[in-house]
């Protein structure tokens, strides 16, 4: 099921290559039904995902939709052996993103049916971008994540320095460096993983202990991890490993490898797994993103075009966050309580950062941007709580926010589409002129500002419940927290009153002719965004119970772990 979600769009993208460039319509035909076929599969996942049976974190039975293949295989004489896999599945964690993907992905395929330039390159690179994203959220190997975490973005860099806006190389320049620039802090912890981690059931292999996985047994893998607790595994036998499940067991862990949890090493004074931890936190913030590593995205924004920027918003970023969540808070537990502060400082001062920005911008495209880099603050002030309730609120804002910033940039890109403006001061009075998509939009601002109903709401209830119950974080950092719901308001509401309210005004009046109200092919792409935000604010337990039970054995994990 996984591999064929993954996997689809490369053989859509096979067949988009084979057909002549005349064919336009037939690229957009492809790529959406592509899509749609991925949402259906990620959603009778979603449905068929049963918490009980699959809450993730310690063993591969815990996650659901398991696929595992052996992908590297290499012994080297005094150098023990590499392993790395083809390994997917699911948990709690992913579930939700999984869905989010699809919904995403396939509103941003509709989004794109009006570009018109080079149209089979787009829709090519749009299939490999999806492939990437989804590939991203149900990885387990860490090999693996990282090669999807990278090809997203090969994939990006074209879509925004091709068809993006007059300073679109400048923004895909700059995107492309910050992200690559992460990611080589990711790729240093991945290796210092590798050295570190065994695989316990291909070493007993080695050890002659047993002549096939199949044999392997709880009792064999208990031996072997006593056998490399006392230095009593060869170094020709072992079998080095990418596998995260893996990481998260501190038996896996050669005694005096470079992150080691056993010894206190050292660089430059400082110990190797908050180095690592620290590393992993550049490499994912940047991604979020968080202040101060957040600059590339209003760039980003406002140069991509309109389906960019709803998959940037609502799939990119929260890789950001599931990084964080499922490799280094999982990997790095006690790590992560011990920066837990600085870290949910960071979270306001992101919450705040963006929303003072916000209020300032006259571009819509600019000012949602730095409405996102708000909003996903409280990701980052939800995890930092190592708390039930914070943590679910860190993923429930992740899912509400991927929602809200798709139909967002949609509701700009509706105005850009027909006058080329995003400009707020070259608008006044749309309502009389479009009053449906002020109806939508209307609804898509209060959603956004954590109105009660919608799913921000009970996203930021969670996080703000999370925060003030974690003996991590000061309260006082939550309190000022707290303010970024008025900030959120005002730049909000301000913007409905100027932009659409009042008497007609436009500045130019032959833009007249060309504002008219939102087509069908927009209200497909909206009015579903619309809906799915209200059935979460109202239902929200349709989301939480699908969380929950591997959030409670995360918390329960780290909570042991810091004692």
């Amino acid at each position: 099921m996984l591999s064929t979600i993954i996997f689809i769009p490369l053989l859509a993208l096979v067949v988009m290559l084979l057909l002549p460039d005349s064919s336009k319509q037939l690229f957009k035909w492809v790529a959406t039904g592509t899509t749609f076929i991925q949402l259906v599969l990620a959603l009778t996942v979603y449905l068929t995902y049963q918490p009980s049976d699959a809450v993730g974190l310690f063993y591969t039975k815990d996650f659901a939709f398991v696929e595992r293949i052996q992908w590297i295989s290499v012994m080297m004489k005094n150098w023990g052996g590499i392993s790395a896999h083809y390994f997917v599945g699911v948990d709690g964690l992913s579930v939700s993103m999984l869905l989010l993907c699809g919904i995403v992905m396939f509103i941003g395929a509709i989004a794109s049916w009006n570009i018109q330039k080079k149209t089979k390159g787009y829709f090519v690179l749009y299939m490999l971008l999806s492939t990437a994203v989804f590939g991203c959220f149900v990885s387990l190997d860490l090999l693996l994540f990282y090669l999807f975490f990278e090809l997203m973005l090969l994939p990006l860099y074209f879509l925004i320095g091709i068809w993006g806006g007059k300073r679109k190389e400048y923004a895909a320049i700059k995107f492309f460096l910050y992200t690559l620039f992460g990611s080589i802090f990711i790729l240093l912890v991945i290796v210092g993983l590798y050295l570190s981690v065994i695989d316990p059931a291909l070493t007993a292999i080695n050890l002659g202990l047993v002549n096939q996985l199949s044999a392997v047994t709880p009792e064999i893998i208990t031996t072997v991890q006593n056998l490399l607790a006392n230095n009593q595994i060869p170094s020709s036998a072992i079998v080095h490993t990418f596998d995260m499940v893996l990481m998260t067991d501190s038996n896996n862990y050669i005694q005096d490898g470079l992150l080691s949890p056993f010894i206190n090493q050292e660089i430059f004074g400082y110990s190797t797994r908050s180095i690592a931890f620290i590393c992993l936190f550049i490499g994912f913030a940047i991604k979020l993103p968080v202040v101060p590593f957040h600059t590339w995205l209003p760039d980003a924004h406002v140069q991509a075009p309109t389906a960019v920027s709803v998959v940037f918003a609502g799939i990119l970023l929260k890789i950001g966050g599931y990084g964080l969540i499922r490799v280094a808070y999982t990997i790095f537990p006690q790590e992560g309580a011990h920066w837990a502060w600085i870290v949910a400082l960071l979270g306001v001062i992101s919450i705040l950062w963006g929303a003072y920005n916000a209020l300032a911008q006259k571009d819509l495209k600019r000012l949602i941007a730095y409405s996102s880099v708000s909003h996903m603050g409280f990701v980052l002030l939800g995890i930092a709580s190592y708390t039930v309730e914070g943590m679910t609120g860190a993923v429930y804002q992740m899912f509400s926010h991927g929602i809200l910033s798709a139909l967002l940039f949609i509701i700009v890109g509706v105005i850009y589409d027909r006058v080329a403006d995003r400009n707020i001061d070259s608008f006044k009075g749309l309502a009389t002129q479009m009053p449906y998509y002020t109806a939508v939009t209307t609804i898509a601002f209060f959603a956004s500002l954590g109105l009660p109903a919608f799913s921000t709401f009970i996203a930021e209830v969670l996080v703000f419940i999370g925060a003030f119950s974690s003996g991590l974080i000061p309260h006082w950092m939550v309190l000022i927290a707290l303010l970024s719901i008025v900030l959120t308001a005002g730049y909000f509401l301000w913007t409905l009153q100027r932009v659409f309210f009042g008497k007609l005004w436009l500045k130019d009046d032959s833009w007249k002719k060309s504002l008219k109200d939102i087509t069908l092919r927009e209200r497909i792409m909206m009015i579903p965004l619309v809906t799915l935000s209200f059935v979460f604010g109202i239902l929200p337990m349709l989301l939480i119970s699908k969380i929950a039970p591997s959030v409670n054995l995360f918390v329960e994990f780290v909570n042991n772990a810091i004692k």
